[in-house]
């Protein structure tokens, strides 16, 4: 394969290409599934091909192929080319890339229990544990849909300004979709998923059946105890899992440059924010909003993105101030910087896009104690079953799942569904404290046109928001 992207960046070169770049993928693994107690089906995935990106005139084309021979090859290049021909006629002005240090490497995320080696009905000896530990609980669960995948991801990137990145990394996960049905009325844990990028013991370690009983036992808690939230301008307190989707989407997702600059307009949406806003004010001091690949088994990890561009972590918000956008070289190049290494492509038949890959609320100074202490009336939102959000990432709205009443200082009987309304201004300036620990939530980011799914984590740390409009359903 290493001949194949070299000969494939050569022959754009050839072809009159004023770069180009050759990105091998292969895919390889098994997922199983479980409903109800019995398992569902096997699935072994096999997949791999290389992609070609070319300039030529400063347009640019993309082409693909799975035929892993130098013809097929060549022809996707001949494809690309004449594509990015075609694209330079019609565009205003020239796509360039930023300038960029790069380097030949190889690495690799190490296994330590490879599940390459692992039986299939050794790996569904896992689900067969969240089965166990859930029926254990006693509590009346008549769905149970469970699900276990693992993937090693290989690939080879090279271009023609010198980068050469050969990577493996494989990635593991869980997830369950659970209904508690109880007292006449239902409750349900939405697809909760346990991922990480490393061999199976991270699951093993992860235990993700305690997750599991957890929420099983919170919305048994919910149906029987559960009250109407308090309505108004409360203190709140939301968890790492609602702060991660918080920063996913309400920072994340519009500090993308692609969006920022209108390419994702008729396909995922428009950005509230604007080239000029670096160095303005969006949030309180104490919140710190990182995107960071380089973070060891992260569901989102990786050390150079499909551009070749070494990674590292980007603060989006750093102490309340728009400090960095995500990028890519095009989008570098359009604002007078450095690549950031955000561009990611899901597989081999993919161009490589602006994504994010792990974004946090970074750790204040408080415990979740000193958090709560001193609000009078509040809400303590731990988890969510719903969040939309506009597609200019200003206007969204998060319902609790799990949830609990805040009186003086003390945590009190569940409510049900509170509903937080906000601006992506007024949810950040809100902010006067955050947590010490910091916790990450897997998921899959959609993005682009075909759509590109990649993973991602979203996390932090526990932040208390002041004076803050809460709704009841």
């Amino acid at each position: 394969m290493h001949e194949l992207v070299e000969f494939a960046v050569e022959k754009a070169l050839e072809l009159g290409a004023s770069y180009a770049e050759a990105r091998f993928e292969e895919k390889s693994g098994t997922s199983l599934t479980m409903k109800n107690g019995s398992p569902e089906g096997l699935e072994i995935l096999a997949d791999k091909g290389i992609g070609v990106r070319v300039l030529v005139d400063g347009g640019m084309g993309f082409a693909s192929t799975n035929v892993l021979t130098k013809e097929s090859v060549a022809e996707a290049v001949q494809k690309a080319v004449k594509l990015a021909r075609a694209a330079s006629k019609v565009r205003n002005e020239p796509i360039r890339f930023s300038d960029e240090d790069f380097h030949e490497v190889y690495y690799e995320v190490k296994m330590r229990k490879d599940f390459r080696d692992v039986s299939p009905e050794e790996k569904l000896e896992l689900l067969r544990k969240i089965e166990e530990e859930v029926k254990a609980t006693g509590v009346n669960v008549p769905m149970r849909f469970l699900s276990y995948s693992d993937q090693v991801w290989h690939k080879i990137i090279a271009n023609s300004d010198g980068a050469f990145i050969e990577s493996f990394i494989p990635r593991v996960s869980t997830t369950y979709n659970l209904v508690v049905f109880e007292n006449g009325q239902m409750e349900q844990a939405p697809f909760v998923q346990r991922a990480f990028s490393g061999g199976l013991e991270l699951i093993e370690k992860d235990e993700p059946w305690k997750w599991a009983v957890k929420d099983v036992q919170a919305l048994k808690r919910l149906i029987y105890e559960g009250r109407k939230p308090p309505e108004g301008k409360v203190d709140l307190v939301i968890s790492p899992e609602v702060a991660g989707i918080a920063v996913h989407e309400s920072v994340g997702h519009p500090y993308e440059a692609d969006r920022i600059f209108g390419r994702e307009a008729a396909q995922a949406g428009e950005s509230f924010v604007k080239p000029e806003m670096l160095g303005e004010r969006i949030g309180s001091e104490v919140v710190t909003v990182i995107e960071d690949p380089t973070i060891p088994n992260s569901w989102g990890f990786y050390l150079y993105d499909d551009e070749g561009v070494k990674a590292r972590p980007r603060y989006l918000i750093r102490d309340g101030i728009i400090t960095e956008f995500l990028t890519n070289r095009e989008y570098a190049y359009k604002l007078g910087q450095r690549s950031n290494a955000a561009a990611r492509a899901i597989n081999y038949n993919r161009e490589p896009i602006v994504r994010m890959a792990n974004t946090y609320l970074a750790p204040g100074d408080y415990s979740l104690e000193e958090l709560i202490e001193d609000i009078k009336l509040g809400v303590y939102m731990v988890s969510f079953n719903e969040w939309n959000i506009d597609d200019r990432r200003y206007q969204q709205r998060y319902i609790g799942r799990e949830a609990y009443l805040i009186e003086n200082g003390e945590i009190k009987h569940p409510v049900r569904r509170p509903i937080l309304e906000i601006t992506t201004r007024a949810l950040w300036s809100s902010v006067d404290a955050v947590g010490k620990e910091v916790e990450f939530y897997p998921g899959t980011c959609g993005k682009g046109e075909p759509g590109q799914g990649v993973p991602v984590w979203m996390g932090g740390a526990h932040a208390r928001l002041r004076d803050i409009p809460l709704r009841r359903p």
